[in-house]
């Protein structure tokens, strides 16, 4: 059996999430879903909770890798639940695991998990006009040794086609 493309979909927490980024990331689970791609998240709320909301409702696999040892962490639209309990540490777990990265928004967090995909020469692509670090670093490289660039897209269709045609 051939194993499923892995996306992680990166971004604001529900302690900072726009109304735009939870929306877009929305559409962004939901267009992983439709793809036949397994949705990586944190888990959490915000961003991480509409992606996984987005991919639930469409029947796609969603799979929250969460900083804390307890389940009921966890936002209801997780299929599976991996239970780390080493906090921030979790974002090299979630960065290593994903085929490909998608950026919504976001704030330091994102920009280290964002870091450890780009260590690892992850394909980052950044989701345009959804604020905080998706827009700052789009079309850039987080540092000079230029190891992968951060490719952008206007909808999440884009984000997809730009997956799959590689």
């Amino acid at each position: 059996m051939k194993r499923k493309l892995q996306v992680l979909v990166i971004g604001y927490n529900g302690d900072a999430c726009t109304r735009k980024a939870y929306d877009t990331a929305y559409n962004v689970g939901k267009e992983i879903a439709k793809r036949g791609a397994v949705l990586l998240t944190g888990g959490l709320g915000g961003v991480m909770e509409a992606a996984s909301r987005g991919a639930s409702e469409n029947k796609g696999i969603v799979i929250g890798i969460i900083p804390s040892e307890d389940f009921v962490d966890a936002n209801k639209y997780c299929n599976i639940v991996i239970c780390t309990g080493i906090g921030f540490a979790r974002n090299f777990i979630t960065a290593y695991s994903a085929d490909d990265v998608i950026i919504v928004g976001g704030g330091i967090g994102t920009l280290m998990e964002a870091g450890a995909a780009y260590m690892k020469k992850k394909r980052i692509i950044s989701m345009l006009g959804s604020g905080g670090t998706a827009d700052m670093y789009a079309d850039k490289y987080l540092d000079e040794r230029k190891r992968v660039k951060i490719l952008t897209a206007k909808t999440p269709t884009e984000a997809m086609d730009i997956i799959f045609k590689s």
